[in-house]
C-alpha cells in the first residue's frame, strides 16, 4: 500500500513540473513579444534614421532644441540653433530624436 502512495506522489510531482515549465515558457514568450521585440525594432528604426542624416537636415534634439545640421563626423554632429549663425554646438548623434529632411519643404 505504501508503494502505491509513493508512486502516485511521484506522478503528481512530475505533472506539476511540466506545468511549471509551460508557465515559464509562456512568461518568457510574453516578455519577448511585448517588451524585447518592440525595443529592438525601435533601435533599428533609430539607427536607420541616424545613418540617413545629412548636412542641412532639421533635427530635434533629446533636450527639445530644433536646429540645422552643419557638419557630420562618425559619432558627432555640429548643429546650428536659431537665426544666429554663431550658435553652433557639437553633440553626439545619439542626442538626436527626430530628423526632418531638408528637401521635404
Amino acid at each position: 500500500m505504501g508503494i502505491l502512495l509513493t508512486e502516485a506522489g511521484a506522478g503528481a510531482a512530475a505533472g506539476s513540473g511540466i506545468v511549471m515549465v509551460v508557465y515559464l515558457v509562456l512568461i518568457f514568450g510574453f516578455f519577448y513579444f511585448f517588451m524585447i521585440r518592440p525595443q529592438k525594432k525601435e533601435q533599428k528604426k533609430m539607427a536607420a534614421m541616424l545613418s540617413a542624416l545629412e548636412v542641412g537636415d532639421c533635427v530635434l534634439t533629446s533636450s527639445g532644441f530644433y536646429g540645422i545640421v552643419i557638419d557630420i563626423t562618425d559619432d558627432t554632429v555640429i548643429v546650428e540653433f536659431g537665426n544666429n549663425k554663431n550658435c553652433r554646438i557639437p553633440m553626439q548623434k545619439s542626442a538626436i530624436s527626430q530628423v526632418e529632411k531638408a528637401d521635404a519643404e
